[in-house]
């Protein structure tokens, strides 16, 4: 380790314009340097609790001088400069030639906001920001328990991205620790700046389009996963937290399900799946039907079709792929421009596009409706992530469809259960409780039983207390 001196600071911190070196001069003689970052530190804390003290002081020392802040010492130029750049301030006790740190970070945050990616009618209103301390408190305001474990980590060599795993002790399964904690040790990557960086190093399977870590910018569903016996990762500087071991069921899961009376709650949700499900096959399936089996369709709807293609050039892919395109384009223009813009572009866009292709003989009236109602589908799966990869689904399905009919659609199905099935996040069964099999978590499964037939925490997590409820004797 390199030893601390003031001139070797110096050099590392050259063409730094907010770097900052003062020298002070106490009331008893004593001289003592400053180092700190302008950015980084709150200079109305450093003036208040640290300049002034000092300077008044009569005390032979930073520590005896500074009673009431935590003083950390330091012994290499390494150590000094990662508290440096953390909101540090160094000082230089030249008499007692001693190098200390004082933690003074700014305080640079946005207020606690409603969260735009899970937006919900009833409810908590207040969503993750930036500041990791203040995410932890959100979450510790809703589980005072000293069971609630947090464990810091320090990733990538550039940004030195501060991660905190957090799990009630305990309660969860001690197997999902030990490989949270093992991936989190073995990352090993220059620049983290969004928790999705993080879960793409800790996922099991990379190249799947399905993630295998629940994104979520809401304090209280980390509050309940935790409760259930789930971890959360929270990383620094992202207003999103990481949550595991998850299933392809608890994608469709909403904050607003354990809000909602059970009933209806039970009818939503598997309207989700079903929405799911025709945004990935509706429009495969109109280029099915009208490709190879227009035999399977009733004389009526027949007509209808062959009326609106009567006089289209294109084949029924073809029309399929260009309209589904021309919709993303504007999904993507909409959420690319001001929001003011945007509500009207997709409108005004959507309506006029598709008109305009009907009038021009570019695309039928049946496909224009069969793309709105899948476009709208896809839009009622709570997770953002599971909606884009349904786009991709949806083409690969299309273009099974065009040769295989039918047939190509059931075979793109199962190929997807297949692959599903073979998922695993944390290492457990994405298909759980599928397969494996667990009956008893059926009840907060496709329908969301009351609140009171939920004696149990899932069976598949494992954990260490299973009952959430008094057992009957």
């Amino acid at each position: 380790m390199t030893a601390i001196s003031l001139g070797a600071l110096e050099q590392r911190l050259a063409l730094m314009e907010d770097a900052e070196i003062i020298d002070r001069e106490t009331t008893d003689g004593l001289r003592m340097t400053f180092i700190y970052l302008v950015t980084l530190i709150d200079q109305e804390r450093l003036n208040e609790s640290i300049l002034e003290p000092l300077v008044q002081s009569f005390q032979s020392s930073v520590e005896k001088s500074l009673t009431n802040i935590k003083i950390n010492r330091l012994s290499n130029l390494e150590q000094a400069l990662q508290y440096l750049m953390k909101g540090s301030v160094l000082v230089y006790d030249s008499s007692n030639v001693r190098w200390h740190a004082i933690m003074l970070p700014n305080s640079l945050t946005r207020s606690i906001e409603t969260s735009e990616t899970e937006t919900i009618m009833f409810g908590p209103k207040d969503s993750f920001s930036e500041q990791l301390e203040q995410n932890i408190l959100l979450i510790r305001r809703r589980l005072p328990l000293t069971a609630l474990k947090s464990e810091r980590y320090s990733v990538g060599s550039l940004t030195q991205t501060t991660v905190v795993l957090l799990y009630i002790d305990g309660l969860i399964n001690p197997e999902f620790v030990t490989i949270a904690k093992k991936k989190l040790s073995s990352i090993d990557f220059d620049m983290f700046l969004d928790s999705s960086h993080v879960a793409a190093f800790m996922e099991d399977h990379y190249h799947s389009i399905f993630p295998q870590y629940l994104q979520t910018d809401r304090p209280d569903s980390c509050a309940y996963a935790l409760g259930i016996g789930k971890l959360v990762i929270l990383v620094n500087n992202t207003p999103f937290a990481l949550v595991a071991p998850i299933t392809l069921f608890h994608l469709f899961h909403s904050p607003e399900d354990y809000i909602n009376r059970w009933l209806v709650a039970s009818f939503l949700r598997p309207l989700r799946y079903l929405s799911f499900l025709l945004s990935i096959t509706l429009i495969p399936l109109y280029e099915a039907l009208t490709t190879h089996h227009y035999q399977m369709l009733p004389l009526q709807i027949l007509y209808v079709i062959i009326e609106s293609r009567s006089k289209l050039p294109l084949s029924p892919f073809w029309e399929s792929f260009i309209i589904l395109v021309t919709l993303e384009i504007i999904k993507e223009a909409s959420l690319r421009m001001p929001t003011k813009t945007s509500q009207n572009l997709g409108v005004i866009g959507g309506i006029v596009i598709g008109q305009a292709a009907v009038e021009a003989g570019f695309a039928s009236k049946v496909l224009i409706v069969l793309a709105g109602i899948s476009a709208i589908s896809s839009f009622l799966v709570p997770n953002y992530l599971v909606t884009k990869s349904s786009l991709l689904l949806q083409f690969i399905f299309l273009i099974l469809a065009s040769y295989l009919g039918v047939p190509g659609i059931m075979l793109g199905l199962i190929g997807m259960l297949a692959h599903l099935n073979g998922l695993t996040s944390l290492n457990q069964p994405y298909f759980s409780p599928v397969s494996p099999f667990y009956w008893r978590d059926w009840v907060d499964l496709f329908a969301r039983g009351p609140l009171h037939a939920m004696r149990t925490r899932p069976e598949a997590l494992r954990p260490l207390n299973k009952y959430r409820m008094k057992p009957k004797e």
